[in-house]
């Protein structure tokens, strides 16, 4: 997408249009209106190229409702002679609004000065030319006084010297017509004329119009071009323009609750996490993830030694605000068809006793003070692996479920599958007595499952991603665990969990920093807390945009988060239905960025339209 910025020069002696003895120029004044179909365009960029010289450019931006207004240099006309008398001629336009041109005729070089004077004789502006060879010249004002404020609407005089000789005229600065304004901001670049083209004679101006998005363009529009717009007089030309990339958020349509988002802790697999590595991972402050949700193994010996390294981390985590669930990744094998702990089964004559053992530790965990949110059956019945597993079928998780879950003590989830297969759950769900001891269906995405699952939706249960990982930890793999986040929970998911914590793939690397796959992650965990529900948003119509939205029902507090999968900047407007929302803060995630804090947003009207850099995911937070 294009995007011109305009700015005066900072410092010039004077604002000079040049034109040799032989040539003069007309200035047209251009005024008009950029609008959609529905509402001004604010703040759009407007430019004119002028098609004998595409390198002359003349722009601004809309005001606050739409308007813009600029001057166009065109109109060539021959002079046959050099001037043969010393003149000062009248300003054109008069009155004028925002600049204006003060031609001049020199019979001999001399060194030029002008003067702008207030109606009570006091000095506005000076421009000191300096030597110029005798001809036509002139210079433009720009309405601005010395300290370069912009001067107030009457009566001014211009006073020409040269030569020896000096000259005043008056001229009407109507400030009363004003079509620039708020952060807009407007540059002119002139044609030098030279004695190559004596006999150029050009009618009229021919233009090319582009119409594009500035920073606070809003509504954001599709860029516009305009061929061949021809200019022969002051004239008004109004644009409509299409915006196509508007989102509605919609307060009061709330979608899934929000558990929380977070990572495992597996011991003895990998080292326990050190205090400060809990804190990064579960503390909300700067630096840190935010995450609400700590998944743990049930060991298998039931040793109370093996059940007690759990304990240190998982306090820790639940006196930062953490849910805690444990997942079992074999019944002990006594327990099991092969007695051992790969593959095999759970016995048939085992259930009760593999319910019992499941409370034991859900028991020990809750009289250490780190009480568990939830207990799983089984880690990825469905997996042939050569670690610790059990294989599970849809009939057994139904008759365990119907029979001993309840007994467990606590929240129940399954199936846990490795691809989040419906079919290992559907039957516990379809049986009211089996579905009544469930809580939580759960399952990973290894190589597929990331669907909505409506049946569970029916039961009323939670929907929880509980375990995925990816190697790639490139910017490119990293953001895609972003990407991933945002199908989740466009699926129904309740709760989204990452494998281990910390490691070289995970969000906090093995030097206890955080990495780029963590700040992603925190683009959701730091601003989407427990409690908060998904709220619909329509779905964007923008290439490589994709969006998620949420409310938090106590505070009232608004999140959108963004990705732009794109290599371009996107302007994306958002617009918020049935409720009020001031302004946003974006925090930002990119290549270059960690979850960096933006500017304030305002939501004017209940509207506002956003940058998205590429290759970024963006959480807007209301204030």
């Amino acid at each position: 997408m294009i995007r011109i910025n305009f700015r005066f020069p900072v410092i010039l002696t004077a604002v000079l249009l040049l034109i040799t003895h032989l040539v003069t120029a007309q200035t047209f004044a251009i005024k008009g209106r950029v609008s959609t179909s529905a509402s001004p365009v604010r703040y759009a960029g407007v430019t004119f190229l002028d098609n004998s010289d595409t390198t002359l450019k003349f722009g601004c931006l809309t005001d606050s409702s739409g308007n813009y207004a600029l001057n166009l240099i065109t109109a060539v006309q021959p002079q046959s002679q050099l001037p043969t008398k010393f003149k000062l001629d009248q300003n054109y336009p008069n009155p004028f609004s925002s600049s204006t041109t003060i031609p001049y005729k020199l019979v001999n070089r001399s060194t030029v000065r002008v003067t702008i004077y207030d109606i009570l004789g006091r000095v506005v502006r000076k421009f000191s030319v300096g030597s110029q060879a005798a001809g036509i010249h002139s210079i433009l004002w720009d309405g601005k006084n010395t300290f370069g404020e912009t001067a107030a609407g009457g009566v001014y005089f211009y006073r020409l010297q040269a030569g020896g000789e000096d000259q005043v005229k008056k001229m009407v600065f109507d400030q009363g017509v004003k079509y620039i304004s708020g952060p807009s901001t407007q540059s002119f670049t002139f044609r030098t004329l030279n004695a190559a083209t004596p006999n150029k004679l050009i009618q009229s101006g021919i233009y090319t119009v582009q119409i594009v998005n500035n920073d606070s363009t809003s509504p954001a529009v599709i860029p516009q071009q305009v061929d061949n717009v021809v200019i022969q007089s002051d004239t008004t030309l109004n644009f409509e323009v299409n915006s196509t990339n508007r989102v509605t958020v919609y307060l009061d349509s709330t979608q899934q609750i929000i558990r929380g988002f977070g990572a495992a802790n597996i011991l003895p697999w990998r080292p326990d996490m050190t205090t400060a590595e809990v804190n990064t991972a579960f503390g909300n402050g700067p630096g840190q993830l935010g995450f609400t949700i700590l998944r743990l193994r049930i060991p298998y010996t039931g040793n109370t030694s093996d059940f007690n390294a759990n304990i240190r981390t998982a306090k820790l985590a639940e006196s930062l605000g953490a849910i805690v669930f444990a997942t079992p990744w074999t019944p002990p094998p006594s327990m099991k068809s092969n007695n051992n702990i790969v593959g095999g089964s759970l016995n048939d004559a085992s259930y009760a006793a593999y319910a019992a053992y499941l409370k034991s530790f859900a028991d020990y965990m809750a009289s250490n003070g780190a009480p568990l949110y939830a207990v799983s059956i089984q880690n990825e019945p469905d997996a042939n692996v050569n670690y610790e597993s059990c294989y599970w079928n849809a009939d057994q998780f139904l008759s365990f479920c119907k029979n001993n879950a309840a007994s467990i003590g606590t929240r129940i989830m399954m199936p846990e599958s490795q691809n989040f297969v419906h079919a290992l759950s559907d039957p516990t769900l379809e049986d009211s007595a089996a579905a009544s001891h469930v809580s939580i269906i759960a399952g990973h995405i290894y190589g597929g499952g990331l669907v909505p699952y409506p049946l569970a939706a029916a039961k009323g249960k939670d929907l929880w991603m509980t375990e995925h990982l990816d190697l790639d930890t490139t910017w490119t793999g990293s953001f895609g665990t972003g990407m991933e986040i945002n199908n989740c929970l466009n699926a129904g998911m309740n709760a989204y969990v990452w494998w281990y914590i910390v490691r070289f793939y995970g969000p906090i690397g093995e030097n206890g920093n955080v990495t780029k796959r963590g700040y992603v992650m925190a683009q959701y965990s730091k601003f989407v807390r427990p409690g908060y529900y998904k709220i619909k948003c329509s779905p964007t119509p923008q290439r490589y945009v994709y969006l998620t939205s949420y409310k938090d029902p106590s505070s009232s507090k608004v999140v959108i988060v963004a990705l732009n999968t794109g290599s371009s900047p996107v302007y994306q407007t958002f617009s918020i239905e049935n409720g009020a929302v001031t302004s946003f803060t974006p925090y930002t995630t990119s290549a270059s960025k960690n979850c960096e804090e933006g500017n304030s947003i305002t939501a004017a009207g209940g509207s506002f339209t956003a940058v998205l850099q590429p290759s970024s995911i963006t959480t807007f937070v209301s204030n």
